[in-house]
């Protein structure tokens, strides 16, 4: 019997640290394509960007489900006059998929819009907070791509491609520029119900999983088995980390090219450190009643995301790297006022009190946000007045890292069917996000199964952040 095969005094010990792993990132251990890792010594230690970024940090609001363009950024009140109608004619052969066109009748917008600050930018009436913060907006009313299905859609919106088993665009980011803080995850992720496709959402695919989102609860333990087991020191804790350091280091000294053991190593270390750090991060019993009344957290529908956007500024605060926080369900295909109505009231005003929050504290600037769904909704009524999946043309908008608000790129048609000026890809989408970060998305690489691979595919080349960054 050599030292590597499990003994039972190791297995003790092994078992003894178990709940250490899974506190940090229960399934990294699991995976077998570490071995892939470019720096095996410490996968997450801070990197130079390719160039000066602008931003540092990035959180990404994920109205998951698909909020209207029509009913949020993307006015369009002449269609008013066609409400009830059928679609022009050189839109009824347009391919929707589930939806026969040819006898599709518009709905027109159903909330009115006004102009807002000193740019004049128009925003629904769903979002009077939102609106006071008009002029920190760059609004994109020309999103598109071509899927139609919320699994492929949420795939391409998070992963730059259809096809399952790529990595996150955070676990993109958190390859390319590491980690701020060593003792809390690069990389984390929220949903205040579920996330759709499961925890491809933020996977690291076939990048090393030290590069997977950590996912934090919002009820109950924020993080599973984060506490050290009843009656364990932590000396001896400590003592445990080193035994099995050694016996991880010596396996790997025989099995080279394969750093699944540093990975594994690294992930036992830092959940040691988040067994303090976490806990500082998730107790927001020293912030103010104020603060607390500016994110809602006091009552009615706004406690859940209101305490998801106050974490993601703590998170700032501490040097975490990408941040993704999720509200589910803007799906409506039926009843979209009352659906829209709902959800707005949940995230408006915390999302304003996140702006203001990080502005106010000077983090704003290094802070890029992001906010969109999977897609947008149709133009024409389905159902008892609501709207079906739309991926051709929708907004999205950028606040913070460097952006110069107040902006309105792109344009759809008028019936908002279809991204017609300055078209924006969800490639280009992330090819923007890469550069304010100071990453070049072309040079941003992994090799894998032949051939290298990047978040913006082969796509990418409508790069916004130019334009993003100069006063208007």
């Amino acid at each position: 019997m050599t030292m590597f095969k499990q003994s039972p005094r190791r297995d003790f010990l092994f078992r003894s640290a178990l709940g250490l792993g899974s506190a940090a990132l229960g399934d990294l251990l699991l995976r077998d394509d570490l071995a892939r890792a470019k720096d095996t010594k410490n996968p997450l230690a801070t990197k130079q960007p390719h160039f000066a970024a602008k931003a540092k940090h990035v959180i990404f609001l994920f109205m998951q489900g698909g909020p209207s363009q029509l009913e949020t950024f993307d006015p369009k009140p002449q269609m008013k006059k066609f409400d009830g109608q059928l679609l022009p004619a050189e839109l009824r052969d347009f391919d929707l998929a589930q939806i026969n066109t040819a006898d599709a009748k518009i709905l027109a917008p159903i909330f009115p819009f006004n102009k807002h600050g000193e740019s004049g930018v128009e925003i629904s009436s769903l979002f009077p907070e939102l609106a006071k913060h008009a002029d920190k907006l760059a609004v994109i009313r020309s999103c598109h791509h071509d899927l139609f299905i919320h699994g492929s859609a949420l795939t391409m919106m998070h992963t730059g491609t259809r096809l399952l088993g790529h990595p996150s665009a955070g676990a993109w980011v958190t390859y390319g520029l590491g980690a701020e803080n060593e003792d809390l995850p690069a990389y984390i992720a929220m949903t205040d119900s579920m996330f759709r496709n499961g925890t491809a959402t933020f996977s690291s695919g076939f990048l090393p999983a030290i590069y997977q989102g950590t996912y934090l609860r919002t009820q109950g333990a924020p993080i599973q088995n984060l506490q050290r087991p009843a009656g364990l020191s932590s000396k001896e804790q400590r003592l445990i980390l080193d035994q099995l350091g050694m016996w991880n280091q010596a396996h790997r000294d025989e099995r080279i090219g394969d750093s699944r053991l540093d990975a594994r190593i690294a992930n036992y270390e830092l959940a040691f450190r988040m067994q303090s750090a976490a806990p500082e991060l998730i107790d927001m019993s020293q912030e103010t009643e104020t603060t607390r009344q500016m994110y809602g957290l006091d009552d009615g529908p706004t406690v859940g995301f209101g305490k998801m956007c106050l974490l993601a500024r703590r998170m700032v605060e501490r040097g975490v790297r990408y941040i993704h926080l999720v509200d589910a369900d803007w799906d409506a295909h039926g009843g979209c006022k009352g659906n829209h109505e709902g959800q707005a009231k949940k995230v408006d005003q915390p999302i304003a009190a996140l702006l203001q929050d990080l502005d106010q504290r000077g983090l704003l600037e290094e802070t890029l946000v992001i906010w969109g769904g999977e897609f947008g909704r149709t133009p024409i009524r389905q159902g008892n007045d609501g709207r079906d999946h739309h991926p051709y043309g929708f907004s999205m908008w950028m606040a913070g890292g460097g952006i110069q608000g107040g902006k309105v790129i792109g344009a759809t048609d008028d019936f908002g069917f279809a991204a017609v000026e300055d078209k924006v890809h969800v490639n280009d989408l992330h090819a923007t996000m890469l550069s304010l970060l100071g990453l070049d998305h072309e040079a941003l690489t992994y090799f894998f199964e032949g051939r290298d691979y990047r978040l913006t595919d082969v796509g990418g080349y409508n790069n916004l952040a130019d334009r993003l960054t100069k006063a208007s």
